[in-house]
């Protein structure tokens, strides 16, 4: 699959140590069978899963939140931050994840300029990577995500995307927004509590 000219992957899962962590985690918080509702960011970032592999979750979340040490470099990533409030407000990492999955629509991150690159910044990036994202979708239904609601994490042009391709695909009954962690963090920081709130409030409807 070829991008965009001057837009590179953002591709970690090569490392062994990435490839350690996403094992660790996930053996920890899903080694089951049971179905999960998903919340779908954009796609992974530099300082988040771009490290660690794991969805939100920076290094210092996957140690001092998740209990699994890491030999990563400990650097803060703000959406990991808010995700981690609303994790800890919901009974903690394993309550959370045996009833939630966190990932993003596109599986794979992207990088122009040395920042952060979305899959929807261009149409031609978007274009190049909608047979991705269709498969990725199709592959966690596959693997047994609920297919009764899917949150968008992000209420601009995240959701407006996936709402857009669930009309025409009918993969999930529904798809609702919630604000997007970084969003929060970055712009609206006074009012994080009641953004975290606002989570709770939402997934709790599901428990």
């Amino acid at each position: 699959m070829s991008l965009p000219d001057g837009v590179d992957w953002l591709y970690p899962y090569e490392d062994a140590t990435v490839r350690d962590a996403m094992r660790r985690f996930f053996q920890k918080f899903f080694s089951d069978e049971m179905p999960r509702i998903a919340l779908w960011g954009i796609n992974p970032g530099r300082f988040g899963a771009g490290v660690t592999g794991l969805p939100f979750t920076d290094p210092i979340r996957m140690e001092e939140e998740c209990g699994l040490e890491n030999d990563f470099t400990k650097r803060q990533e703000l959406s990991s931050v808010f995700v981690y409030e609303v994790v800890n407000a919901m009974g903690g990492p394993a309550a959370f994840y045996s009833k939630f999955y966190i990932s993003s629509i596109c599986p794979l991150g992207f990088v122009k300029d040395g920042k952060n690159y979305n899959y929807y910044d261009s149409k031609d990036l978007t274009e190049a990577v909608m047979p991705l994202i269709l498969l990725n979708i199709e592959k966690h239904l596959e693997m047994g995500i609920s297919d009764q609601v899917v949150f968008s994490m992000g209420q601009g042009t995240n959701f407006k995307f996936l709402k857009k391709l669930n009309d025409k695909h009918q993969f999930f009954k529904e798809v609702k927004p919630l604000p997007h962690p970084r969003w929060v963090m970055q712009y609206r920081l006074k009012r994080k509590l009641e953004f975290v709130d606002q989570y709770v409030t939402e997934l709790s409807k599901y428990l």
